[in-house]
């Protein structure tokens, strides 16, 4: 499928790490893994803002028999060192530990946020904000904060993050007046949650989000069930956008008919259409070590989300190997988008992407797409 507008806008090249909340930390070189899952937005101003998480990993990860990561400690960023007979390094991104009973892992880089000021239409990049960037400030954000999400509830933004450490792996909720200056809330759901998205609107007064719960087991549907057991799109409610309630209705199911969306989690906050509730989600089918991540859409009930009106089984964007060629040294991963971000641009979106957990993805997409 093509779009008038489908480009990189950011890649890797593009951050300057001396102006990292790291510099000046560690003593090794460090290098930006990927700049990439950008939440998106529209400031007061017009132009859009992209949070990408940057991905800043070591150089040189496996030095004398151990593998490192860096860790923030009580306002400072350290190295841990780990022997490499504990550890498998296969996923570029992440090694496991061996021996501790669990599925242990430690992330070879550590993320954080950078604001990114767009163009009215998302393609031409206005301002890096490094003042404005946000890195960890708490143990339970010492191994970094991943893919945001922003949405605007009336005049106020949140964004909600993914908050990452050994004591859990968070939810996190920050608010601006102006979407470019945020400031911590709390954390909101202590569970492992990897895909938050605030619903940007109120449903008879209460706010609505997406959730993703992870866990290591599922229980079967019934045989000849519709459903496939796995990673689901489920639902909360809340008075204030910081308490937050489980529904009781499941959202949006993996099904068993295919294995391209066996997992499944959600994409950009839900907005409102005259359909009812647009919402883009990510489907994985499992190949190799990550899948394939491709991106799909549905329209929830307006008054209802846990009523699904409409899914469209084609996939809305794929991973695009053009799109990458010119960065394609720095490649380690294929077959992913992760689409992360949506803005009303008149008679079409601004889709924020992540290619390849690389780079920053804008496309286009006509609003009669979704009619």
């Amino acid at each position: 499928m093509s779009f008038a507008v489908d480009k990189l806008v950011l890649v890797p090249d593009d951050i300057d790490l001396s102006r990292s909340p790291l510099a000046g930390h560690l003593d090794v070189e460090t290098y930006c893994l990927g700049a990439f899952n950008p939440a998106l937005t529209r400031l007061p101003n017009g132009n859009l803002l992209m949070m990408v998480r940057v991905a800043e990993a070591l150089r040189n990860p496996i030095v004398g028999g151990k593998v490192h990561n860096i860790r923030w400690a009580e306002g400072r960023y350290v190295l841990d060192a780990w022997p490499l007979e504990l550890a498998n390094t296969a996923d570029p991104r992440k090694f496991t530990l061996h021996g501790g009973g669990w599925k242990i892992m430690a992330l070879t880089s550590l993320a954080w946020l950078l604001p990114v000021e767009m163009s009215p239409d998302g393609t031409q990049v206005i301002a890096h904000h490094y003042d404005k960037a946000i890195a960890p400030h708490a143990s339970f954000q010492m191994y970094g904060l991943e893919d945001a999400r922003i949405s605007k509830v009336g005049k106020r933004w949140l964004m909600t993050t993914c908050s990452v450490s050994p004591e859990r792996h968070s939810t996190t909720l920050y608010s601006s007046d102006d979407g470019l200056d945020w400031r911590f809330e709390d954390i909101v759901l202590d569970h492992q949650n990897k895909d938050m998205l605030i619903f940007e609107g109120l449903i008879d007064g209460r706010y609505w989000a997406q959730t993703r719960p992870l866990g290591d087991l599922y229980f079967a549907y019934p045989p000849g069930s519709e459903w496939r057991a796995g990673p689901s799109i489920n639902l909360a409610t809340s008075p204030d956008a910081l308490h937050w309630k489980p529904y009781r209705i499941p959202g949006i199911r993996p099904h068993a008919n295919t294995i391209a969306t066996a997992r499944i989690g959600g994409g950009t906050p839900p907005i409102l259409t005259d359909r009812g509730w647009l919402t883009l989600w990510h489907g994985v089918e499992p190949k190799e070590i990550v899948g394939i991540y491709r991106t799909y859409w549905s329209i929830l009930d307006k008054d209802d989300p846990s009523k699904t009106l409409y899914t469209q089984q084609e996939p809305l964007l794929e991973a695009d190997p053009e799109l990458t060629r010119p960065i394609e040294h720095q490649m380690y991963l294929r077959d992913v988008v992760f689409t992360t971000g949506i803005a009303d641009a008149g008679d079409y979106y601004v889709v924020a992407s992540g290619e390849g957990d690389l780079a920053c993805r804008i496309t286009h997409i006509p609003k009669s797409m979704f009619a």
